[in-house]
């Protein structure tokens, strides 16, 4: 093999492994979009701006990304469907309300736009414990 040759292969490297690069740099723009929007759709819902979560096919098309495009980029990024995240980001609202307003957990599960019965399940998943366990543990 020509010294031409090996540096017209290096070339097609270099310019294969940038396309790698640009391509896990858009992915990872995904994700830190996707957790901003969650981030704020969240907050939105709290306060009132929005009366109900969107599904993820809803928060791709915000995204301009097919649900699928934005489903496997979130999964192989870190390793957990985008529901994971989206369920966390509602848990860790749910214990900031309980550990610092005096709204009850009924109150707290209809801002959060769950059933009572079902949110204290919701909550026990992902917490180990419901959120009147979770309340009185962080008061102490």
């Amino acid at each position: 093999m020509s010294w031409n040759e090996i540096f017209v292969l290096f070339l097609k490297f270099k310019r294969m492994s940038e396309t790698d690069q640009d391509i896990l740099k858009r992915s990872k723009e995904i994700v830190q979009t996707y957790f901003k929007f969650l981030d704020k759709h969240v907050a939105d819902v709290v306060s009132g701006k929005v009366i109900d979560f969107m599904e993820i096919n809803q928060i791709a098309s915000e995204l301009f990304l097919s649900h699928k495009h934005l489903t496997d980029t979130v999964q192989k990024e870190t390793g957990n469907h985008p529901c994971h995240f989206y369920d966390l980001k509602i848990i860790d609202q749910a214990k900031q309300m309980l550990s610092q307003t005096d709204k009850s957990v009924s109150e707290i599960a209809r801002i959060l736009t769950y059933d009572p019965s079902n949110f204290s399940k919701f909550f026990k998943k992902f917490a180990g414990q419901t959120p009147g366990q979770f309340r009185k543990g962080s008061k102490k």
